[in-house]
């Protein structure tokens, strides 16, 4: 007779690592807050670093004086990430992509493209995907000034909802207060950052994948493709785990048809994410071809005359700028990256969503550092992407059953 018995994966079996939470910890926090603020030539920034430096201080001498670590995040979370967030919407005031993103919506709205046709300066680019133009409609629609219209609102909800959807059940309050104080994320939740809801999709997509659900999570990671370039290496990295998570749970290849379920997973998952990030990319893509390839590509790639804001001295930046054909150099050792990255997935594919979520974390580290106009800010991708690979070490619901037949006597 078939029995089934509970694969248990190592992603489910080790006890993760905790998250750092005690007085240290919010020290180093504060420190880096309040460094931020002291050296910041942005007001947003500023008004950041004083609020959470203040808030992490608060945290760290709960954390020392025995308080728990619930009450001590909690009072991080509200001096990092609440009471700035709350004081700039009062006075309207945002990071530059939260303005880009809003215009974008009402350009969408006006004339069917989210891209000024003639950028000039930096700040009249858009290097997002269309898709990002979404979180600026309700703001597009209403005006601005309302209550719930700022775009950064609704980015920080879909990071949240996403990140806490790809959490195991039932442990998700502790993990989601974490993140959110912690300095790289609570920054972008005040100030507004379009790199939350991306990392977060990314994570939903790898749960979804981790989980067999090939679909659902072509769907994610087709939503996060349409956001921005970045989530577009989530989608070969949930192909190689559905594909090796099926035959590690032991699954015969199908007969019939010649193809084994795994690869039928990875094809759907593979397809439903093309399709979705072309309904969302492809139609203002194609209304406007030159404008989509010089906001979204050239702009990103220094190939404008306009220079993009994104300088943050890592190696790719310091190539681009200091060393001569340094750009083609970065350029090239971001490609190198890229097929070292691809041909790990093709020899030794991740067999557990931690693995894949520590692969993809590794790979957009390492095109972070390459990129020759890049940010300190974009560390916020692989930041999310490697603590939630440490959450997902706890053991969890069954992922996947394997099958075996027994033979009666």
């Amino acid at each position: 007779m078939a029995t089934t018995t509970p694969l248990t994966p190592s992603d489910q079996r080790r006890k993760p690592p905790p998250l750092p939470a005690d007085a240290l910890w919010w020290a180093l926090c504060a420190a880096a807050a309040l460094g931020l603020a002291g050296c910041s030539s942005l007001g947003p920034h500023r008004v950041w670093g004083t609020a959470a430096g203040a808030g992490y201080l608060a945290a760290a001498l709960l954390a020392s004086r025995g308080r728990s670590p619930r009450t001590a995040g909690a009072v991080a979370v509200t001096g990092a990430v609440l009471l700035p967030l709350l004081w700039l919407l009062a006075v309207d005031r945002a990071q530059l992509e939260v303005r880009v993103v809003a215009r974008s919506a009402g350009l969408l709205l006006a004339e069917g493209t989210p891209y000024l046709q003639r950028p000039v300066v930096p700040e009249d680019f858009n290097p997002y995907l269309p898709g990002m133009a979404v979180f600026g409609l309700p703001e597009a629609v209403a005006g601005p000034g309302g209550p719930l219209t700022d775009p950064r609102l609704w980015m920080g909800a879909a990071f949240l909802g996403a990140f806490a959807l790809a959490l195991p059940a039932g442990s998700r309050s502790a993990p989601l207060r974490w993140i959110a104080a912690c300095p790289l994320v609570a920054l972008p939740l005040a100030v507004g950052g379009v790199d939350l809801p991306v990392a977060g999709l990314m994570c939903l997509g790898l749960a979804l994948a981790g989980q067999g659900r090939a679909g659902a999570a072509g769907l994610a990671l087709g939503a996060a493709a349409a956001l921005k370039w970045t989530a577009w290496p989530a989608i070969p990295v949930a192909l190689a785990l559905l594909a090796a998570a099926s035959r590690s749970a032991g699954r015969p290849a199908d007969r019939g048809e010649g193809r084994r379920p795994a690869d039928r997973a990875a094809a759907r998952c593979g397809l439903v994410a093309l399709l979705t990030a072309a309904a969302l990319v492809l139609p203002a893509a194609l209304r406007e071809p030159g404008a989509f390839r010089a906001h979204v590509v050239d702009f990103p790639l220094g190939l404008t005359d306009a220079v993009s804001s994104a300088a943050s001295p890592l190696p790719g930046h310091l190539l681009a700028t200091h060393v001569p054909g340094g750009r083609t150099l970065a350029l090239l050792l971001l490609g190198v990256s890229a097929l070292l990255i691809a041909l790990s997935l093709l020899l030794r594919p991740p067999a557990t969503t931690a693995e894949a979520a520590a692969r993809l974390s590794l790979g957009l580290l390492l095109a972070i550092v390459f990129m020759p106009a890049s940010r300190f800010g974009y560390l916020v991708h692989p930041l999310v992407l490697a603590v939630w690979a440490a959450l997902r070490e706890t053991p969890g619901r069954t992922l996947f059953l394997r099958v075996r037949k027994q033979v009666s006597r």
